[in-house]
C-alpha cells in the first residue's frame, strides 16, 4: 500500500501543484512573519542590553495616555551629586533625551524620518555603552553646536558646517552641526541630534536643573540589584522609578513589541485567509483526484486492501503534499523576511539579513499548519474513498457524490444558519457595545459556516438565474457551460466558496468604511464651528511658540486652544478609571457645537469644574453638582465637581473614556509644560476664508510638521485613516482572489481530465476549437460570479450589522458603497475568465482519438 500510495503521489503530482502552492502561501506567511518578529526582537534586544546603564533613575510615571500631551517628565538634575555619594557607584550622568522635536533646514523642511519614528534631542557624552560614536568633526561645546546621526545626514544632505532650526518646548533655537556620530549597533530608525550637556537642560527642558533620567554605572564587583537598592534607600522610591539594566532592557523591548505584534498579527491575517481559502482548493483537488481514481481504488479493494488502508493512503497522500508544500514554504517564508528586512532598511530601521533569526519555534509552526491544513482538509474525501465497494468501482462508478442527496447539508446548514441569525439580531438590537461585539463575531462565524455547508443547496437555484441567458445569448454552448456548472454541486459549491470568503470580507468591511466615514462627516458638520484647525500632521502637540504665531497673523479673530491631560477619576460607584480629559478656553462655543443634557460650557470650564458624556455618568451615578476626585501626573490630585453632562449622540463625548473636559487653566495647573493638540480658529471681521487660509500657511511655513485644515480638509483626513484599514482588506482580498483563482483553475483543470472522454466526443460531432474554450469559460465565469454573489451578499449582512456596533459609539450613519459592490462582481467575472484560460486551452488541444479512448 505505501508503495501504491507514494506511486500515486508521484502520478499525480502535476494535479496537485495549486494545492500544494495554497499550502506555501500560508505557511509562508507564517513563517515570514515569526522570522522577521524573532529578527527584530534579537537585534533589539541586545541593543538594549548593550546600551542600559546598570540602574536608571526615571519619573514614576502612575499614569499613562495614548494622546501625547507634549509635557516632559524630569529628575532634579542635582540628584546625580546625591546617587554619586552612594557606595558602590562608579559614574553618573544627567541625562536629557526629548522625542518628538521637530529640526528643520534652511528651507524649512524636516530633516525628521519621514516613517514615523521620531526625532530625538539629547545630551553628548560617551561611555562604553553609547550606540553611536563621533565618526567625523568634533563634540558639541556649548550653546549653537551640534552632532547629527550619520544615517539622517546622508538622506537629508546635512553637512558638517549647515546650520539647523530646533523646535523644542522652551523655544525655538538654532545649531550649526560640528561633527557626524555614527551608529555602532543597529539604527532604530529615529534621527538623534546630539547637544553639549552643560546647555541640553536649559534648551530642551527649559531648566539646566532638570532631567530626564539619571544613568548610574556600578563599580566592579556590584551587582545591578545591589546597586538600585543602595540607591533607592538614598533617594527614595517616592517620585522615582528604578530599573536595573535587565529591567530597562525589558521595558524598551515591551515598548517595541506593540509595533512587531502590529506586523506580526497582518502576517498572520494573510496567513489565515490563505489557510482558509485553501481548505476549499484541497477538499476540492482530493474529492475529484478521488472521484477520477474510483477504479484504481476500487481495484486495491478488489486486491485485498480494506477501508482503513484506503483511508490511510488518501491521507498519506495528502500528509506528502503538506510536507512538500510546507518544506517550498519555510523557504518562501525565509525569503519573505529577508524581503521585509531590506524594507526596514529603507524606511530607516537598519537591520541585518546576516543575523536572521530562524528558531526552532518557526519550522514547527510551518510544519504543523502546512501538515495540519492538508489532513484536515483531506479527510473527508478520504473518508469518502473508504466508502468505495469493490463491485462498484470495477464498474467505474463515481463517488464524488453528483447524484446524493444534500439533505444533511441542509439539516446542519439550517441549524448553523439559524444560530447565526440569531446572532446577528442580538448585535443589532444589543445596548451595549462589548455585548454587541462579541455577538457579531458569533454571528459572522456561524453565517459563514451555515453559508459553505448550505453552498451546494444554492447552486442549482442560483446559476440558473446566472446562466440563464447563456443559451439565449451562446446556443448550445451556453445551456452546456451553464449544466456543466450544475452538474456537481458539491464541487461547484466548495469552489465557490472560496472566493466567497475573499468577498464577503470585502464587503462587510466596505460597508463598515463607508459608513464610518459618512457619520465622521455627519458629526463634523455637527460639531465643529471653527473656520480653520491648527494641527500637528501626526496630531502630536505643538510649542506655544506657535501658538503666538497663529494669534499674531493678520486677520485672525479667535484662537481656541485644546490640551489633553492623562488623568484617573474616581467616581460615586467606589470606580478608578485612568482615561485622559480634554482642555479647552472659555470660548470653546465659538469653535465647536455641544449638545448638552445638562449644564452648560461655562460650568464645565469654570475652575474646579469639570464636564462629562451623560452615559458615562448615568453608568457610574454621576449627575450635575457631583464631587469626584481626580488624579493626575506626579501624585497631583483635586476635588472636581461635575459642572455638565454632554449628549454627543452615543460614544465619549470627545473621543476619550468618559469625555471628560475641564478648563484649559486647570491644564496648565495640573500638567505644567504640557502643548498645545489643536488650534481652533475663526476669521476676524472683514476677512474672508481665502485671505486667512493663505495667511495662516505663510506664517507657518517654518513649521512644516503643523497643517492648516477647515472642515473639507478634516473630512478628508479621516477618510485617509480609515482607508488605510481598507486598504488592507483589499491586500487579504487580492490575496483570497490568488488562491480562489488557483482553486478555480485547478478545478476547470481536473474537470477536463474527468470529462476528457466527453470533450472528444463533443469534438467528434463538431465542436470547434473556439466553441470549447468559450464553454469552459463561460462555466468558470457563472461559479466565480456565484461565489461573489453570496460572498457580497453575506458580507452586506455582516456590515449592516457592524454599522449597528458602531452605531453604539455615536457612528450612526449607514452608507453601502453600490459601486464598489457592482466592480467586485464585474471584476469576479473577469477572474473567472482569466482562471478559465489554461484549462481552455489544455482542453482544446486535445487528440479527438485520444480523448474518446480515454478511460
Amino acid at each position: 500500500m505505501l508503495k501504491a500510495t507514494l506511486r500515486s503521489f508521484l502520478a499525480h503530482k502535476g494535479r496537485l501543484m495549486l494545492s500544494a502552492l495554497a499550502v506555501v502561501l500560508s505557511v509562508a506567511f507564517v513563517a515570514g512573519s515569526l522570522i522577521f518578529s524573532d529578527t527584530v526582537s534579537r537585534t533589539f534586544d541586545r541593543l538594549f542590553a548593550s546600551t542600559s546603564a546598570d540602574v536608571t533613575v526615571e519619573p514614576k510615571e502612575d499614569l499613562t495616555s495614548s494622546v501625547p500631551t507634549g509635557a516632559v517628565q524630569s529628575v532634579p538634575a542635582s540628584l546625580r551629586d546625591r546617587i554619586a555619594q552612594v557606595d558602590g557607584v562608579a559614574e553618573t550622568h544627567a541625562d536629557v533625551s526629548v522625542e518628538n522635536i521637530v529640526v528643520v533646514d534652511r528651507h524649512n523642511e524636516s530633516v525628521g524620518p519621514t516613517t514615523g519614528a521620531p526625532t530625538i534631542a539629547t545630551s553628548w557624552y560617551v561611555t562604553g555603552r553609547s550606540p553611536v560614536k563621533l565618526t567625523s568633526g568634533n563634540a558639541p561645546r556649548g550653546a549653537g553646536e551640534a552632532l547629527l546621526d550619520a544615517d539622517t545626514a546622508d538622506k537629508k544632505h546635512v553637512r558638517i558646517g549647515d546650520t539647523l532650526t530646533v523646535q523644542a518646548q522652551p523655544g525655538t533655537f538654532e545649531v550649526r552641526i560640528v561633527g557626524i556620530a555614527t551608529f555602532t549597533t543597529t539604527n532604530p530608525g529615529a534621527a538623534l541630534v546630539f547637544l553639549d550637556p552643560a546647555v541640553a537642560g536649559e534648551e530642551l527642558l527649559g531648566s539646566a536643573g532638570r532631567a530626564t533620567s539619571i544613568s548610574v554605572d556600578a563599580a566592579p564587583g556590584v551587582s545591578d540589584d545591589v546597586l538600585k537598592a543602595r540607591v533607592a534607600e538614598a533617594i527614595g522610591t517616592g517620585p522615582y522609578d528604578l530599573k536595573t539594566a535587565d529591567e530597562q532592557a525589558k521595558s524598551d523591548a515591551a515598548d517595541l513589541g506593540g509595533f512587531l505584534d502590529v506586523i506580526k498579527y497582518v502576517m498572520l491575517g494573510f496567513a489565515g485567509i490563505a489557510v482558509l481559502v485553501g481548505v476549499f482548493l484541497i477538499v476540492n483537488t482530493f474529492s475529484m483526484l478521488i472521484a477520477q481514481r474510483t477504479r484504481e481504488l476500487g481495484l486495491l479493494r478488489a486486491l485485498g486492501a480494506d477501508r482503513r488502508q484506503v483511508r490511510r493512503s488518501v491521507l498519506t497522500e495528502a500528509v506528502l503534499l503538506g510536507v512538500v508544500g510546507s518544506t517550498l514554504g519555510l523557504a518562501a517564508g525565509i525569503g519573505l523576511a529577508f524581503g521585509l528586512i531590506h524594507l526596514m532598511s529603507a524606511f530607516g530601521m537598519n537591520l541585518k539579513a546576516t543575523e536572521m533569526v530562524i528558531g526552532w519555534p518557526t519550522p514547527v509552526a510551518s510544519y504543523v499548519v502546512g501538515v495540519g491544513v492538508t489532513f484536515v482538509a483531506a479527510y473527508l474525501p478520504a473518508r469518502r474513498a473508504a466508502t468505495v465497494s469493490p463491485m462498484a468501482a470495477l464498474a467505474d462508478a463515481e463517488i464524488a457524490g453528483v447524484g446524493r442527496p444534500l439533505r444533511t447539508r441542509a439539516i446542519v446548514g439550517s441549524l448553523v444558519g439559524a444560530g447565526g441569525v440569531a446572532a446577528l439580531v442580538g448585535c443589532a438590537v444589543a445596548t451595549k457595545t462589548a455585548s454587541a461585539a462579541s455577538l457579531l463575531g458569533l454571528g459572522v462565524v456561524l453565517t459563514l459556516v451555515a453559508t459553505v455547508i448550505a453552498g451546494p443547496l444554492l447552486v442549482r437555484p442560483v446559476i440558473r438565474v446566472l446562466g440563464g441567458a447563456f443559451p439565449a445569448l451562446f446556443g448550445s454552448i451556453g445551456r452546456m457551460s451553464q449544466r456543466n456548472a450544475l452538474r456537481n454541486p458539491r464541487r461547484t459549491g466548495a469552489t465557490a466558496a472560496a472566493l466567497m470568503v475573499g468577498l464577503a470580507l470585502v464587503g462587510g468591511m466596505s460597508v463598515a468604511s463607508a459608513s464610518m466615514s459618512r457619520s465622521f462627516d455627519q458629526q463634523i458638520d455637527k460639531t465643529l464651528g471653527a473656520d480653520f484647525v491648527i494641527q500637528n500632521g501626526n496630531f502630536l502637540p505643538f510649542t506655544q511658540e506657535i501658538t503666538d504665531k497663529v494669534r499674531g497673523t493678520e486677520g485672525v479673530g479667535l484662537v481656541v486652544r485644546q490640551r489633553f491631560a492623562p488623568l484617573a477619576v474616581r467616581l460615586p460607584d467606589g470606580k478608578r478609571i485612568e482615561t485622559t480629559a480634554a482642555g479647552y478656553d472659555p470660548q470653546v462655543d465659538d469653535v465647536a457645537h455641544v449638545t448638552y443634557a445638562a449644564g452648560d460650557t461655562a460650568a464645565a470650564l469654570a475652575d474646579g469644574g469639570l464636564g462629562m458624556d451623560v452615559d458615562f455618568a448615568k453608568d457610574h451615578g454621576v449627575r450635575v453638582g457631583s464631587t469626584v476626585q481626580v488624579e493626575f501626573q506626579g501624585g497631583r490630585t483635586a476635588e472636581m465637581t461635575v459642572g455638565a453632562l454632554t449628549d454627543q449622540g452615543g460614544g465619549d463625548g470627545f473621543g476619550m473614556q468618559g469625555g471628560l473636559f475641564f478648563g484649559i487653566a486647570t491644564v496648565e495647573k495640573y500638567v505644567p509644560g504640557g502643548q498645545e493638540s489643536s488650534l481652533y480658529v475663526n476669521r476676524a471681521s472683514g476677512t474672508t476664508a481665502d485671505q486667512l487660509r493663505s495667511r495662516l500657511e505663510k506664517t507657518l511655513e517654518a513649521y512644516p510638521q503643523v497643517q492648516v485644515r477647515d472642515q473639507a480638509d478634516y473630512k478628508k483626513l479621516v477618510h485617509d485613516q480609515i482607508a488605510v484599514l481598507l486598504y488592507l482588506v483589499y491586500a487579504l482580498l487580492g490575496l483570497a482572489i490568488v488562491i480562489a483563482v488557483l482553486g478555480v483553475v485547478n478545478t476547470l483543470a481536473l474537470s477536463v481530465v474527468e470529462r476528457t472522454r466527453e470533450i472528444g466526443l463533443l469534438r467528434a460531432i463538431g465542436l470547434a476549437r473556439r466553441q470549447l474554450r468559450r464553454m469552459i469559460r463561460l462555466e468558470s465565469v457563472v461559479i466565480a460570479v456565484f461565489g461573489a454573489i453570496l460572498g457580497l451578499a453575506l458580507g452586506l449582512v455582516w456590515g449592516v450589522c457592524t454599522q449597528q456596533v458602531l452605531a453604539l459609539q455615536g457612528m450612526t450613519a449607514l452608507a453601502i458603497p453600490w459601486g464598489t459592490i457592482v466592480a467586485v462582481v464585474i471584476g469576479s467575472a473577469v477572474v473567472g475568465i482569466v482562471a478559465a484560460l489554461l484549462p481552455a486551452l489544455r482542453a482544446s488541444r486535445m487528440n479527438v482519438l485520444a480523448a474518446i479512448a480515454h478511460e
